[in-house]
């Protein structure tokens, strides 16, 4: 496992996807824009762009010749996914300290750089690796389908989400209005939507196992 771990940080993964956090993170420093896209970005470039280089570089052929299992292939290859998922959130999350700094009294349209928010943030990357992973292990070549229906739910839940925020006093005075300044509250959101992720995550591991384990390579 730590050798495909490693692997895959050297000839799997383009050193870009790992500076792109910082990119796509000052995208916090803009005042009141749609924060949720400086994490969908991820989705949009990071994981088309680096399953396409795995499809190109025949990379389940060169994996399956190693002397590793199947089971082990997988974790990997989600490790490094949940590994870029957390550099983006978590460079992110340090942006967004610095654009609270920046603008104090900034009345939000969107959903700001609260706790809660990278809660939701989670929540996202959750809906879109269940669906993500267990959709591309079905073949484990063929990724556009699964992206196409994992970035699509992601948006709707982001979408609806900021919908929400603007049309229902309760969500707007969670995360704009008093609740935005409670910190148990906001702690628990943030909280939640960890725990949401390791969970759809772990769940999509485990399925992308058993659909693996019927894949011809």
């Amino acid at each position: 496992m730590y050798n495909l771990l490693i692997k895959e940080l050297k000839l799997g993964v383009s050193p870009f996807f790992f500076f792109m956090p910082l990119l796509t993170g000052a995208l916090m420093l803009i005042p009141g824009w749609l924060y949720f896209l400086v994490i969908l970005y991820f989705c949009f470039i990071t994981i088309p762009n680096m399953f396409g280089g795995y499809k190109t570089q025949n990379d389940l052929i060169f994996s399956s010749m190693m002397p590793v299992t199947k089971k082990d292939i997988v974790k990997a290859r989600v490790a490094i996914i949940v590994i870029l998922e957390l550099l983006h959130i978590i460079i992110a999350i340090i942006y967004g300290v610095i654009s609270l700094r920046l603008y104090p009294n900034l009345n939000y349209i969107f959903f700001g750089p609260s706790l809660g928010f990278w809660g939701l943030c989670f929540i996202m990357l959750a809906i879109f690796n269940i669906i993500f992973i267990t959709m591309y292990y079905k073949t484990a070549y063929k990724y556009g389908a699964a992206t196409f229906v994992a970035i699509a739910a992601a948006i709707l839940f982001a979408g609806g989400a900021e919908w929400l925020g603007i049309k229902n006093s309760f969500v707007f005075d969670l995360f704009k209005g008093t609740g935005a300044d409670n910190l148990a509250i906001q702690l628990s959101i943030l909280i939640s939507g960890i725990a949401i992720f390791a969970i759809f995550t772990i769940i999509a591991y485990h399925i992308a196992i058993k659909r693996f384990q019927k894949v011809e390579v």
